[in-house]
């Protein structure tokens, strides 16, 4: 996709953004767009950069290998937002700023490890993945675990327990997929509460349903195709 393109979907992506939270009383500066750039060039990402777009998520850590070299100049702000192997946990930690797809405390215990070897002047901020509808497709911490998943986070010194994220079923009627966006936020509410420590970020919404996971709290939006267009088959 070339520049102008990503220009105007970015335009149309904050004006819904700004609908969105002012239907919900919120400011849209409230909301931080993480443009979903898996699969896409190092010259997308680029191009979005120059947009306005600061912060990306990848799915990946090798496909990010592939690309930061192109684009290592940029001030981005790199989001692991896929499935993270425990094999693949050193790689992360040295690469990107923030893992929004912890699971379990193995995996958060590497990425502690590794962020101690690789930069121990600044904690990797972390998010743990909730598998918020049991579907099989899908990973993340069951809900069950994540009192005691999140507590075990907070013990490790290298790393920066930010707040929650879900992949909810994708449905084509977006309101029936409001219940699992606020079921995250009350889980969010309850964590805090127990842990006595805010967790500021709920990572949730994508291009079909950020408006309505902006009314229910959204902090972070992971937008991918109304940015940069259709993802290339893998």
């Amino acid at each position: 996709m070339s520049a102008e393109p990503i220009r105007e979907n970015l335009q149309q992506i904050r004006e819904r953004i700004a609908r969105a939270a002012q239907r919900a009383g919120r400011r849209a500066e409230e909301i931080t767009l993480i443009g979903v750039s898996k699969t896409h060039p190092a010259s997308d990402i680029r191009d979005a950069f120059r947009a306005g777009v600061v912060h990306f998520g990848e799915n990946r850590v090798q496909e990010w290998e592939g690309k930061r070299g192109e684009i290592g100049d940029l001030g981005g702000q790199w989001h692991l937002i896929g499935h993270l192997q425990s094999n693949k946990a050193a790689r992360a930690a040295r690469m990107f700023h923030s893992v929004d797809s912890v699971d379990d405390i193995s995996l958060a215990e590497r990425l502690d490890r590794a962020r101690a070897e690789a930069n121990p002047q600044e904690k990797l901020r972390v998010l743990i993945e909730v598998h918020i509808a049991g579907e099989e497709s899908k990973s993340g911490a069951p809900v069950l675990a994540l009192p005691t998943l999140a507590a075990r986070i907070l013990d490790l010194p290298n790393l920066n327990l930010a707040g929650l994220m879900c992949i909810p079923p994708y449905l084509e009627d977006i309101q029936q997929v409001r219940p699992y966006f606020r079921k995250l936020r009350e889980l969010r509410a309850g964590l805090q509460k127990q842990l006595d420590r805010e967790l500021p970020a709920l990572s949730i919404g994508m291009s079909h349903d950020f408006e309505v996971a902006i009314e229910e709290g959204a902090t972070e939006i992971r937008v991918g195709t109304a940015l940069f267009g259709t993802r290339a088959a893998q």
